[in-house]
């Protein structure tokens, strides 16, 4: 039986957008950083621990290894902490120390042989400083956008999400109804057999009956067919003889008026004429010499009243109206077991609502779908103050991408402005204004580093404990599933205990099994076990009905009657037509008629007549002339008579000879398996009724067995396969972890990774500086020395001018 197929799946939406930018290089270094600060694994133990009544010794140790655990992010922010108090002082003790002319406040440079090397070098330092503070800048720019996409994409995916989860929960029932009105195809199967029980069950006897007995019908019908063509044989054999002693009778006589014609003529011719001789004009056959085969004919006609045909006829209607015979005997059992299956329709259907009851499909479907309408409501109506705050939040981060920025721009028109204005031989106090322009922005990049720097920290340090932390302890705990550890932990939320939310009994369910056999698309009977509260082998038990069926078939009785094959008169009566039927001897016969029909040729008397006649007078030639005309005429006449009687006798010989030959032993073997027969007949008859009946009630069995193992594995395989649940915590994982978090952790990472090369940013942009600004004094350098005595060979010092 051709069941349903497979159950249909829901149809979900799609899975959540990602952000448009990605930078999968920058956020596989802030996750490299993060396991750095952060290398020990989650205390499972402290978290599952906390909030438990402990002794103070024992809140000191939790308290201790929490510390220990936040260890590197303690560090971190302890670094930035002292980066925000420090940098903003150390920038006003710096303004104030070159206020007073110190810490290169005096506009003094002191020149020297390696000052060109010592400035490319400063110059080539800012300059790769600069590219890392704009990678690093660009980076945040990317990161605060792609947090922006993040935020504004996660109300679709979340919405998407939850709609999923709905979508799941409500195919539950659909299936659960699919399973249970997928019985109408067994019963339906099931009434049809039984309605046409004639067909199914008679046509099954009457076919293995047959399988018994048409061998024997086929040879027996076969014989007598042989029969019936060899007496067809014998008595075209009769008849030719008949007509052939006729016509050699007729044409004897005119073969002797002829010859008595044409010996006056021959008379007339005198001796020309004598070495004709007409002594072929006679028959060279005597037909009336063919053996009679009467005996065999009347031997081989089934005229003694023995009609084995119309009696093989009969057996044969009476196999076939075996169909009718079992549809008219069963119809009290096909009732019977017709109610049987309406009462087995009622115990099906009413496994939808012990199923429902039992399983709370309804309570489940009505929570979950007023879950995700308030969640959608609540979302929905966060949705725009959010993204306007986001907005904000964007503008702001922005704004202080722009500071670092900023700082890049200074350095880098003081990069291209203080080499452009430089002259090597002129004097620092000489300088171009374009060159003073070039050094005076790298000191205003200075200055919006000690301005802008500790802010920039703030944030980051802000950032990072939540955004690192969150991370870590969240995303982390999740791929390696030591957070479901943490939910597998009962009373740790309170509240909140899955075996119990779940109805299991024994509270051996587990967050971890759950999420893996849902990774691997498992059905929700095999991950919750509820083989151990709801038991399918007795909701789906009709044991009861089917045995009343069985009942029903057994007190079912058809027969079939007396079936006769041949009786023993019919048997004798072959068995002598066989013997009696064998053909004589038709030796001298055929020998007879591989002769001409004449002793002598008509064609070659007349041709020598007609030569005879062209030699003689006119009164003999046209007398010759004639009696030649006259055998021709004969001689065709005598070809078309005797040709084909002669064909028919001799091929009807052939016939007898080779047919009847093979008689004996036809009929012998047609005997035997009609023996065979009678006894396959009277000794299998009944094992065949019964075997058949209880082979059509098997399959009229299995159609529900079928169905009830079909049911079986759907409701314990197919129904509710949760991968979507797994995909749901994945996908929530994803919103959380890949879009939202990296986003932001790699926000503060490029940020903190600028505010890092402010410092060295700051250092050589004032040290590059005074290679290009206007010193005010000067500071000379010659190359040369003076020729003095050699005890007073020394080098000049260097003058010194204010100008």
């Amino acid at each position: 039986m051709e069941l349903m197929g497979n159950i249909s799946q829901p149809v979900y939406g799609p899975g959540p957008e990602a952000p448009g930018s990605s930078t999968p290089g920058l956020v596989g270094m802030v996750h490299g950083f993060l396991r750095m600060v952060q290398p020990n694994a989650l205390p499972i133990e402290l978290i599952t621990g906390f909030g438990q009544p402990e002794s103070e010794k024992a809140t000191g140790e939790q308290v201790e290894e929490l510390l220990l655990y936040e260890l590197g992010f303690l560090v971190c922010v302890a670094i930035g902490l002292l980066f925000i108090l420090l940098v903003p002082l150390v920038g006003c003790c710096f303004c104030c120390c070159r206020c007073c002319g110190n810490c290169g406040g005096r506009m003094y440079q002191k020149q020297g042989r390696r000052t060109g090397c010592r400035r490319r070098a400063l110059w080539a330092s800012v300059l790769l400083v600069s590219a890392l503070l704009l990678a690093g800048d660009v980076c945040a720019f990317i990161s605060n956008t792609r947090f922006s996409q993040a935020v504004c994409s996660t109300f679709p995916n979340v919405n998407t999400t939850l709609n999923n989860v709905h979508i799941y929960v409500a195919s539950i029932p659909q299936q659960i109804n699919y399973i249970i009105d997928s019985s109408d195809v067994p019963l339906s199967h099931a009434n049809c057999s039984l309605q046409d029980i004639g067909l199914n069950l008679g046509g099954t006897i009457m076919l293995s009956i047959r399988s018994g007995t048409d061998g024997a019908l086929r040879s027996l019908q076969g014989l007598l067919q042989e029969m019936q063509t060899l007496c067809g044989a014998f008595s075209s054999i009769a008849s030719t003889r008949s007509h052939l002693e006729a016509l050699q009778s007729n044409y004897s006589e005119r073969l002797a008026i002829l010859r008595d014609g044409l010996n006056r003529t021959l008379q007339r011719c005198g001796q020309p004429c004598s070495s004709v001789s007409l002594q072929g004009l006679a028959f060279s056959a005597n037909f009336s010499t063919i053996p009679s085969v009467e005996q065999q004919r009347e031997a081989l006609d089934d005229g003694s009243g023995f009609d084995i045909e119309h009696d093989l006829e009969r057996v044969n209607d009476t196999l076939n109206r075996i169909t009718d015979k079992v549809q008219e005997g069963s119809q009290e059992v096909v009732k019977k077991t017709q109610e049987e299956l309406g009462l087995i329709r009622q115990e099906i259907r009413s496994l939808k609502e012990q199923l429902q009851d039992q399983l709370r499909l309804m309570d489940m479907e009505e929570t979950v779908g007023v879950f995700v309408g308030n969640a959608t409501s609540m979302l929905n109506e966060h949705r725009e103050p959010t993204i306007a705050l986001d907005g904000l939040r964007w503008s702001v981060c922005v704004l202080l991408c722009c500071m670092v920025l900023l700082v890049v721009l200074c350095n880098a028109v003081g990069l291209v402005l203080g080499p452009l204005g430089l002259k090597e031989n002129v004097l620092p106090t000489q300088r171009s204004s374009l060159s003073n322009a070039g050094g005076n922005f790298f000191m205003a990049g200075v200055g919006f580093s000690f301005i802008f720097s500790w802010v920039l920290m703030l944030l980051v340090v802000i950032t990072f404990v939540l955004g690192g932390n969150t991370y870590m302890l969240v995303c982390e705990s999740w791929r390696s599933q030591q957070l479901f550890q943490i939910l597998d932990t009962p009373g740790l939320i309170p509240g909140f205990n899955l075996s119990e939310l779940l109805g299991q009994q024994d509270g051996t369910t587990n967050f971890s099994e759950i999420y893996r056999q849902c990774q691997r698309d498992a059905a929700l009977w095999q991950t919750l076990h509820l083989d151990q509260s709801v038991s399918l082998d007795e909701l789906l038990n009709i044991s009861q009905y089917t045995g009343e069926i069985s009942t029903a078939f057994e007190k079912m009785n058809i027969t079939v009657g007396p079936i006769s094959l041949l009786s023993q008169s019919q048997r004798e009566w072959l068995t002598n037509a066989s013997q009696a039927g064998q053909p004589p001897d038709f030796t001298l016969t055929l020998e007879q008629l591989d002769q001409s029909v004449t002793q002598g040729s008509l064609l070659d008397l007349a041709a020598k007549l007609e030569q005879l006649g062209d030699s003689q007078g006119e009164d003999v030639k046209e007398d010759l002339k004639a009696d030649a005309l006259k055998l021709r005429e004969l001689d065709k006449e005598m070809q078309t008579s005797f040709s084909g009687e002669l064909q028919s006798l001799k091929e009807n010989i052939h016939l007898v000879q080779s047919r009847a030959s093979e008689l004996k032993a036809q009929t012998n073997t047609a005997l035997n398996e009609a023996s065979k027969a009678q006894e396959f007949l009277e000794r299998e008859t009944t094992n065949i009724i019964k075997n058949e009946t209880w082979a059509f009630l098997e399959q009229l069995l299995d159609f529900f067995e079928t169905y009830i193992s079909w049911a079986k594995s759907g409701l314990k395989e197919d129904v509710a396969r949760c991968k979507t649940i797994a995909q749901t915590l994945d996908n929530m994982e994803a919103i959380t972890c890949d879009y939202i978090l990296d986003s932001l952790n790699a926000f503060w990472f490029s940020l903190g990774w600028c505010t890092f090369f402010l410092l060295p940013s700051i250092i050589l942009a004032v040290r590059l500086a005074k290679f290009y600004r206007r010193m005010s004094i000067a500071d000379v350098y010659r190359n040369e020395a003076v020729e003095l005595p050699p005890t007073f060979n020394f080098y000049i010092p260097r003058p010194a001018t204010r100008h």
